[in-house]
């Protein structure tokens, strides 16, 4: 069976960091696509950031979100096949569950998409919570 687990979340002083880690069982994790997304109360999803899938002679590269380009990310652990979301600088406004998804196409090429509409898998989120 599929499944996108996030972990990592917590509680966080402005300007502090955290890393989120999104593992997946019932398939290789790294030859797929991965977005992450994020949700706070009362807002729509929004991107984060994605990663495209790895080829056979292929690494995978991150595409950001303007908001948080430069102080997030996104990579691959191949040790323990997750993939992570680095995140430094964090404001009050990073406040949100965040998700990682995927749409679950092997050997989909070069490329990831910034649009939740595009995957139609995820996990039940890490909240990430930044606040004095």
């Amino acid at each position: 069976q599929v499944q996108l687990v996030e972990s990592g979340g917590g509680q966080v002083q402005p300007g502090g960091s955290l890393t989120l880690t999104c593992a997946g069982t019932g398939f290789h994790l790294p030859y797929y696509r991965i977005g992450w997304f994020r949700q706070a109360p009362g807002k729509e999803r929004e991107a984060v950031g994605c990663i495209d899938g790895d080829g056979r002679s292929y690494r995978g590269v991150p595409l950001y979100a303007e908001s948080v380009e430069s102080r997030f990310t996104i990579s691959k652990d191949y040790t323990e096949t997750t993939v992570r979301l680095q995140m430094n600088d964090l404001r009050p406004e990073n406040t949100a569950v965040y998700y990682c998804e995927t749409d679950l196409v092997l050997n989909a090429g070069p490329g990831c998409y910034l649009k939740v509409q595009k995957y139609d898998r995820w996990g039940q989120g890490t909240q990430v919570t930044v606040a004095s």
